[in-house]
């Protein structure tokens, strides 16, 4: 058990700028230095070499590959040359019988071949082997190897695997060889267009014995970015899988590196030069980079065992010259917790001595700092609770004495007197002696003397209700925060909507809060604009449009940050603000700050 109490109470003790921490990080940061900075230098060269062995073997496997594939296309080629020379060496290619049998020979020389055919440059059947009946809506001068031969006369053309779809037999994956020639039909020289197809499952065959790791593979394009093979051929059609082949298209022959996928892949490119297609290798960096991967461990365990036995020796040696200053810093830890009448004295070094001494001096100047500071937020906090309550009255005795002076020129004589008793009783509890903290019923009594006032200025234009629990009628609650809430429910809520307005008031016990509740059914407002209006940014139309930010300025200012105003709107449904306040009674110790 003592074993993990110590590493707890030394976790707890470590901090960055201790002199036995900085003792041990300057020794532990120089030896550290000295290991990494060699360990790099290895690591560098180690895993340049590995890396280059690994670009050196993949390119030699797609080398083999390559030149596996040449000489397979050579071949073709020169059967196809072959095939060209008996043509041109034939005076009426049509009726030849000798043709024929010169042809199928070639083609039965070579299981691969499917078929040869020699076609007009208007897409006519000449001659072919073997000889079967032509597919209807081929629409042949239309295809690939057609057009390609056309567009590039003498050129020997190689078009991508596509169906063979000339002839009526199986329907079968080929790659054509095509080119447009010359020929003899009834001794006139005529031009035309020869097609050889070739079984596109030898090349399958010849890439699939290709290893390059578990995940590695190698796909086959043309000259411009057509796939010709691919070991996930279907996947591609289907839109399923994705090559980058842009930064493909730029190489002829080389490596690079290729993240695009989300994985390092190794990318090897390789140019077949009698088709121009290119042989791509992609092999996957954490199969073929295994040196440096290992190289890389081996160096972080060094490291992490070099730290630990560096960390233990200059522990030990700096906590030996440490001591005094943590002694000091037991000592200081009293004052932390706000004993400052604590006098700190440590002996030890002379250095030691002499700051305790600053230190017990440091602390009588900042209890006279205190004590002057407090007696200067207390005279401030009084003022500005001063300045934030004569914001109200003024503005309401404004809009009420103009309203009296309205009704007494139409001769409304009882809702004047009405008006009148109210507002002295509103301005009585207003006054309250001075006090700025009064009981729930009398903040729940002023604001129902301000609501009798506002239903005959708007003509009963909406109803009201005040309820209370009784456990919060003794409550002591800051003056004058219900009113400004209730002003801005009638103004911005009620007045604007066309149906009868209704107010509810209410004090509640909520949990440990006292919670004063007051619920319109109004117009509403958008989360916007009740942001707006808690900022202070939303002016009222008819007030000043302090009235919201100076009763969460007031709470609190004299209550704290946990403490005051929360608003539920919706646009049509109304809206509902609720004040939360500490429950303090009469009987209560009054807490920090409280002027009654």
């Amino acid at each position: 058990m003592k074993g993990p109490q110590t590493i707890s109470r030394f976790l707890r003790n470590f901090h960055v700028r201790k002199i036995q921490v900085l003792i041990s990080l300057s020794s532990i940061t120089i030896t550290i230095l000295a290991v990494v900075l060699v360990s790099a230098l290895l690591f560098n060269r180690f895993s340049k070499a590995a890396e280059a062995n690994a670009y050196l073997n993949l390119g030699q496997i797609i080398e083999q590959v390559n030149a596996n594939l040449e000489l397979y296309v050579s071949g073709m080629q020169d059967i196809f040359e072959l095939a060209q020379e008996q043509i041109n060496a034939a005076s009426d290619i049509p009726d030849d019988r000798q043709l024929g049998e010169q042809l199928g020979t070639i083609l039965n020389t070579r299981k691969d071949l499917v078929s040869m055919a020699l076609f007009t440059k208007g897409g006519n059947l000449v001659r072919g082997v073997p000889e079967l009946p032509m597919r209807q809506n081929t629409k042949l001068t239309e295809q690939l190897w057609f057009e390609s031969a056309i567009q590039n006369p003498g050129t020997l053309q190689f078009t991508p695997p596509h169906i063979q779809n000339l002839f009526k037999s199986d329907y079968r994956w080929v790659v054509s060889m095509s080119k447009s020639i010359t020929y003899r039909d009834d001794s006139r020289i005529r031009q035309g267009v020869l097609v050889m197809d070739i079984n596109f499952r030898t090349i399958d065959e010849l890439s699939q014995r290709v290893g390059l790791g578990k995940k590695g593979y190698v796909y086959i394009i043309d000259s411009v970015g057509n796939i010709v093979y691919h070991p996930q051929q279907q996947l591609i059609y289907a839109g399923l899988k994705y090559e980058n082949l842009e930064p493909v298209l730029n190489y002829a022959y080389g490596s690079y590196l290729d993240d695009s996928e989300g994985e390092q892949r190794l990318i090897t490119i390789q140019t077949v030069k009698p088709a121009g297609w290119k042989i791509v290798g992609v092999a996957y960096a954490d199969e073929f980079l295994t040196t440096k991967k290992e190289l890389g461990g081996f160096l972080y365990g060094f490291l992490l065992a070099a730290i630990a036995v560096i960390l233990i020796i200059n522990l030990y040696v700096s906590a030996r010259i440490s001591q005094p200053i943590r002694r000091l810093e037991r000592s200081v830890q009293m004052v932390e917790k706000g004993d400052f009448g604590t006098n700190v004295y440590v002996s030890g070094a002379y250095e030691v001595e002499q700051l305790s001494k600053r230190f017990n001096l440091m602390l009588r100047r900042i209890r006279e700092l205190m004590d002057q500071i407090i007696q200067e937020q207390e005279a401030k906090r009084k003022s500005e609770l001063d300045v934030l309550q004569s914001q109200i009255n003024p503005h309401f005795l404004y809009n009420t004495l103009n309203s009296v002076t309205r009704m007494a020129e139409l001769g409304r004589n009882e809702e004047v007197v009405t008006t009148i008793t109210s507002l002295s009783r509103f301005f009585r509890i207003s006054l309250s002696k001075g006090n700025h903290i009064i009981p729930v019923a009398d903040e729940l009594e002023h604001v129902r003397h301000y609501l009798i006032i506002q239903t005959i200025r708007f003509k009963n234009k909406f109803r009201y209700e005040i309820q209370a629990e009784p456990d919060t009628l003794d409550c002591l609650t800051l003056k004058l925060i219900l009113q400004p809430l209730v002003e801005n429910a009638i103004h911005h809520g009620i007045e604007k909507s066309a149906e009868e307005g209704f107010i509810g008031v209410y004090a509640r016990i909520n949990g440990n809060n006292l919670e004063l509740v007051i619920r319109d059914n109004g117009i509403g407002m958008t989360q916007d604009t009740v942001d707006k209006l808690l900022s202070g940014r939303l002016r009222s139309e008819s007030g000043s449009g302090v009235g919201v930010t100076n009763v969460q300025e007031r709470i609190a200012l004299y209550y704290g940050k946990d403490y005051g105003l929360h608003y539920e709107s919706e646009p049509e449904e109304g809206t509902t603000v609720t004040i939360k306040l500490p429950i303090v009674r009469p009987e209560t110790p009054k807490i920090e700050g409280d002027e009654s």
